[in-house]
């Protein structure tokens, strides 16, 4: 602990990622203070309740096609979250997954699901503004359509994710979040996966169990701890704000999430991204639930867990041609501003 405190005063340091073996730059020489993040232009915050040309608000089902399914809202013709195909999908259900071999060249057809998650009738809602029962809604239907689609025919892989805001990568306001089941194992997913099997075979632990005791020890970087859940910012950060939410008990799939922390995940995401909008005027930002493969179900090394990454600064030239990130935010700063807007309210 005294070589990180000594190391923290230092303008520049360079992090391993325990989970991936990859090193961040931290520069207190390029840093900004927390205001100077805050996006300076955003979302509009006067968006009606029901937009006529949305497609995912009530009345507009004729431009949905297919309702995969439907979680019932407090009244008899009511809904709180609906599931969709994607209408311009990555991939469709349609088509093979044998490979083409020419020369070099090799293809698949573009095989797997693209779903969207609508996560309320109303237009003006986002996660940070929803009340407990409409959040919680929302993780079920998470964990519901993950499992549907975990094991389906060829599917390799399931991605839960949501993106908000334009420079995340989102294209329409209304509250979604995504699914893709892909019929391959993407590298980075595959990397991850074989460090923490590096580090189990060499330690006999698993990675993040290690690293969130840690956490949970040191407290420096700290969020937020429930019975079943503990939030924190990752000690090798890539991007400001970056967050992490992991459950205590060791689970490999999100599909074995237990209804106990499906609470606990509900009260935490509340929290976390009712602090990050407060303080940081609603910044865009990707949320993924990060799992194991298909087959990977089970091991004792892997962990799921939900990473949230605002989008408060740009990749550059170095970042894109070596692969390192430069952050100009010490994670331990980061918590220390993130905890300013901790609620008071008992969980």
């Amino acid at each position: 602990m005294t070589g990180l405190k000594d190391s923290m005063r230092k303008n520049t340091q360079i992090r391993l990622d325990r989970v991936t073996r990859e090193w961040v730059i931290y520069s207190r020489a390029r840093a900004m203070r927390p205001h100077d993040l805050k996006q300076k232009s955003g979302p509009p915050r006067d968006l009606p309740r029901l937009e006529a040309n949305c497609p995912f608000c009530p009345g507009n089902e004729h431009q949905l096609g297919e309702i995969l399914y439907e979680s019932p809202g407090p009244n008899k013709h009511s809904w709180l979250t609906r599931v969709t195909p994607n209408k311009f999908p990555a991939l469709v259900p349609e088509g093979s997954t044998d490979r083409y071999d020419e020369g070099l060249s090799v293809s698949m057809d573009g095989y797997g699901r693209h779903e969207v998650i609508i996560e309320n009738p109303r237009h003006d809602l986002d996660l940070a503004s929803m009340d407990l029962r409409e959040l919680r809604a929302v993780v079920d239907t998470y964990h519901l359509r993950y499992l549907a689609n975990a094991e389906v025919d060829h599917s390799m892989m399931t991605i839960l994710f949501r993106n908000h805001g334009s420079r995340a990568g989102t294209s329409l306001i209304h509250p979604h979040s995504q699914l893709v089941s892909t019929p391959v194992v993407p590298a980075m997913i595959r990397l991850r996966e074989a460090e923490a099997q590096r580090y189990w075979d060499q330690m006999g632990r698993c990675v993040y169990c290690d690293i969130l005791a840690e956490e949970r020890k040191q407290g420096v970087r700290l969020l937020k701890e429930t019975k079943h859940l503990a939030a924190f910012v990752p000690y090798a950060a890539r991007v400001p704000m970056e967050m992490r939410v992991m459950p205590k008990r060791h689970a490999a799939d999100f599909g074995d999430a237990s209804q106990d922390e499906l609470h606990d995940l509900t009260i935490v995401l509340h929290d976390l991204l009712g602090r990050l909008s407060a303080l940081m005027d609603d910044p865009d930002y990707n949320l993924v639930i990060n799992t194991a493969a298909r087959h990977h179900r089970g091991e004792p090394h892997l962990h799921w867990y939900l990473n949230i990454r605002p989008r408060l600064t740009t990749m550059a030239g170095f970042e894109i041609g070596s692969g390192m990130n430069i952050n100009p935010s010490l994670p331990e700063d980061d918590a220390q501003f993130l905890n300013q807007g901790k609620s008071a309210k008992a969980d």
